[in-house]
């Protein structure tokens, strides 16, 4: 049986090095970010350099806050035919990473200078207003900072709601990942400059959809150009809609819809601006 290169390991391995999660890695191949350099007799994937420096780029643009398709569409030469590498230089990625290092620890050693100084100064009754405003300015720099916002939606057939999504409220498509068994385990669609994520009901968790329930908690807020014309559109395809459009008094013309898992939807616009 042929052995694996030293300089390639298993998918698993990668998982365990990396952090990162087997289904996520499939799923990086399954939306072209990624290849497995080589595979076992048995057929089990194998990563070699190339694909580690490809999952390092990855990471690295999804921590400037880029989403799956711009990484994407910053990884892949757009409408070439052999779909090839357009490759962001790996030196300059791993120098802007570097960058990032350096301010982090500059602000570590900044924040330690501060705390050794008071420390070694304070003294009882002392007014430290001004220090301590120092000090919590320097933590906030440390802070982790929120990239973005993602909606995950709860729905019983992933694979219908990812078809009604897009084809009765028009949203972007996005993707849907199948486990080995081929059943739909995630999906993605796109909503003007955010995505929401479709996710499968886990009684562990306690996540079902709305129809479930008997009832939903929250409701999800589109901006349109054309309520009206978005009105037109759903209803054309069947849309439940639950009540026309019409300006509401908060200074927004709306209407609402509820969707085959329950969920309740309302596009909108403010009342003489633009969305």
């Amino acid at each position: 049986m042929a052995t694996a290169p030293t300089s390639e390991r298993k998918i698993g391995d990668i998982a365990e090095l990396t952090g990162m999660t087997v289904r996520t890695l499939r799923y990086y191949e399954e939306i072209e970010l990624i290849e497995p350099s080589s595979r076992t007799e048995a057929g089990h994937r194998l990563y070699g350099p190339d694909a580690v420096e490809q999952l390092y780029k990855i990471s690295m643009l999804r921590q400037l806050g880029l989403s799956l398709a711009e990484v994407r569409s910053s990884l892949v030469a757009e409408g070439a035919e052999t779909a090839e590498r357009s490759a962001p230089d790996l030196r300059s990625l791993m120098a802007e990473h570097l960058a990032a290092v350096d301010e982090r620890l500059t602000n570590e050693q900044r924040l330690r200078r501060r705390l050794v100084e008071l420390v070694g100064t304070l003294q009882a009754n002392e007014d430290t207003t001004r220090d301590l405003l120092s000090v919590l300015e320097d933590m906030t720099m440390l802070e982790p900072k929120l990239d973005r916002r993602i909606a995950i939606l709860v729905y019983e057939d992933i694979e219908a709601a990812y078809n009604y999504l897009t084809e009765v409220f028009g949203f972007g498509p996005g993707s849907l990942t199948r486990d080995p068994d081929g059943n739909v385990v995630h999906g993605e669609i796109q909503a003007g400059d955010g995505e929401f994520w479709l996710h499968t009901e886990s009684p562990e968790f306690g996540l079902s959809q709305p129809t479930k329930l008997g009832g939903a908690s929250g409701t999800m807020a589109i901006m349109v150009g054309d309520v009206d014309a978005h009105h037109a559109y759903a209803a054309e395809r069947g849309a439940d809609v639950r009540y026309e459009p019409v300006d509401q008094p908060y200074g927004y013309r709306e209407y609402s819809a509820v969707d085959i898992g329950g969920h309740l939807w309302s596009f909108m616009k403010p009342l003489g601006g633009d969305a």
